[in-house]
């Protein structure tokens, strides 16, 4: 990943409260057969003897599963992302010499994948995956309330990875490369924007703060 020094975020509990805000990753294995992405909803645990683990579901139909212990895969987590118009720079004013550029947060898990077919495990799997995404209804929906029967006829369709991660890398584009004036005219143009923009200029005010 590309790190430049004033974008790279190393803040532990900063990327985890973002990966778990993010929810989803896209884990990318190269394989002889060529490289298997496939996106999937993650839960994000740390145990103090192995370390942080990705916890994570795919269909038995999907070779992705097959292929990931003998080799590294990287888990991507893409994070807020819009984009950044030159209006909003006051130097536009003063020598036009401005141009348009794209603001991300992006979170990189490099670790290698376990497959895993105990019927427990992917029990514990879907329901604490249900339970944090219903969290917050009025009325959450629960893996209970589904016929058991129907529900352990799905399970056999799945089939359970862990990611164990080694390292993580993180990019926060947020122009902090830029004078003030242009950064806050980068915050304020962003919260006039949509949800995404909005997240981002709360990220620039975040680390204004640091």
């Amino acid at each position: 990943m590309y790190r430049p020094a004033k974008s790279s975020e190393t803040d532990h509990e900063t990327l985890i409260g973002m990966m778990r805000r993010i929810g989803v990753a896209t884990l990318v294995t190269p394989t002889p057969e060529g490289i298997h992405a496939t996106q999937v909803p993650v839960l994000i645990r740390e145990d103090n003897g192995r370390g942080m683990i990705l916890a994570a579901h795919v269909a038995r139909a999907n070779p992705h599963w097959r292929g990931g212990a003998s080799t590294q895969s990287l888990a991507i987590f893409q994070g807020p992302h819009a984009y950044m118009s030159p209006q909003w720079y006051p130097s536009k004013q003063e020598s036009g010499k401005v141009v348009p550029t794209w603001l991300y947060v992006s979170i990189h898990a490099h670790g290698r994948l376990t497959a895993i077919e105990d019927a427990s495990w992917l029990k514990q799997q879907i329901e604490e995956l249900t339970n944090v995404h219903e969290a917050g209804r009025e009325t959450p929906w629960k893996v209970s309330d589904a016929p058991e029967s129907y529900i352990a006829s799905l399970s056999r369709g799945i089939v359970g990875l862990e990611f164990a991660v080694e390292r993580l890398e993180a990019t926060w584009k947020l122009n902090e490369e830029e004078n003030l004036a242009d950064l806050d005219g980068t915050q304020r143009g962003l919260e006039a924007g949509g949800p995404a923009a909005i997240e981002l200029a709360e990220e620039i005010a975040r680390r204004k703060l640091l």
